[in-house]
């Protein structure tokens, strides 16, 4: 069984100090540029059998991390997540719909690509993050409709037999206007007619990280 990685917050730290301290000794990632947020507190009374137990729960976000140097420690696919600890499969639900969300609403998409990349690519990762196909054509029209979005670079791809594609690069833009909304939440808004990782147990009563 596998748990998210966590630990207990110390008596001179307040909440994202300690959640970053947290990612460094357990995913290993102390110099690593990544956007850290937090989730949500979970604290019912039934979470943990042992004992009453608090947990806020952080959400992290970075491309090209490192493997964890610690043993017990590893990075795995959402869909290999199948069975953890206590509330833990709650936990990463949450966490997982709070990204997909946020590449709704915000630019955050094309941190996962290249300084210059193409529209396909950064479709990509959208198709991955949100787990479904994506229209080439309608994807293409409203990522480069989105203000301040995407910059052209006045480049384009090397030809390796197909059509040469036009380069980007991110904007400035932090929030995207209009957003891009997911098919299943374009489908929702139709219908109505309206728009990871294994961590050890630690001993004590405090509230922990999750």
């Amino acid at each position: 069984m596998q748990a998210l990685p966590g630990g207990f917050i110390r008596l001179d730290e307040d909440l994202p100090a300690a959640a970053a301290r947290v990612l460094a000794e357990r995913a290993g990632l102390p110099s690593a540029q990544v956007h850290l947020e937090q989730l949500q507190t979970y604290g019912y009374p039934d979470r943990d059998p042992t004992r009453r137990a608090v947990s806020v729960a952080y959400l992290a976000l970075a491309p090209d991390l490192p493997a964890p140097d610690t043993p017990q420690m590893s990075w795995q696919p959402v869909s290999a997540l199948t069975q953890m600890a206590f509330d833990h499969e709650r936990i990463l639900t949450d966490g997982v719909e709070r990204a997909r969300s946020k590449l709704e609403y915000t630019s955050l998409g094309a941190a996962f690509c290249r300084d210059e990349f193409t529209v396909a690519e950064l479709r990509r990762v959208y198709e991955i993050v949100w787990g479904a196909p994506l229209d080439p054509r309608n994807f293409h029209r409203k990522v480069t409709g989105a203000r301040n979005f995407l910059v052209e670079t006045g480049e384009v791809t090397a030809s390796g037999g197909g059509r040469p594609a036009q380069l980007y690069r991110r904007g400035s833009a932090v929030l995207l206007h209009p957003p891009m909304l997911r098919p299943s939440v374009i489908r929702s808004a139709r219908s109505v007619d309206r728009p990871a990782t294994p961590r050890q147990r630690s001993q004590g009563d405090d509230p922990h990280l999750t």
